[in-house]
């Protein structure tokens, strides 16, 4: 069995939204995801007085592999970037159009999905996922 979560970790507000990364802007008291909009408008609000070289982020993905309830490997990918200050993009999901990706210059929701599968943290933990299991077969 595979199991996976993600989230994005802004470093000015201590790594937040972090684990409660679709449920940020949502009432305290809910275990409801909130929508994307929401999402971004409360990032964007406590990102309002950060300076450009203070809006460090990344997105991180963690995969589990598990047999009979015991994990036997997981696997972490990332991809730095910055928190832009307005969206920019009409692809992708969650906080896309907020994350820029420097190495390519653009946001996630400006990618399309061969490259979002090339760069993004959910690619970066599955393809470790993919070599953990050739290995395991002797590939």
């Amino acid at each position: 069995m595979l199991a996976d979560d993600s989230g994005l970790e802004v470093d000015a507000l201590g790594g937040a939204p972090g684990v409660r990364s679709a449920r940020y802007a949502a009432d305290d008291a809910s275990s409801a995801n909130a929508n994307d909009a929401a999402n971004n408008a409360r990032l964007l609000r406590e990102m309002k007085n950060i300076r450009p070289d203070q809006r460090t982020a990344r997105f991180v993905c963690v995969i589990a592999a598990a047999r009979d309830g015991e994990t036997l490997q997981t696997f972490r990918g990332q991809a730095e970037g910055t928190i832009l200050n307005s969206p920019r993009g009409a692809g992708g999901f969650g906080y896309d159009p907020l994350f820029y990706f420097p190495a390519i210059e653009k946001t996630f929701a400006e990618l399309e999905p061969e490259e979002k599968a090339r760069y993004s943290h959910r690619g970066a933990a599955f393809r470790l996922f993919l070599n953990w299991m050739n290995e395991l077969r002797g590939d």
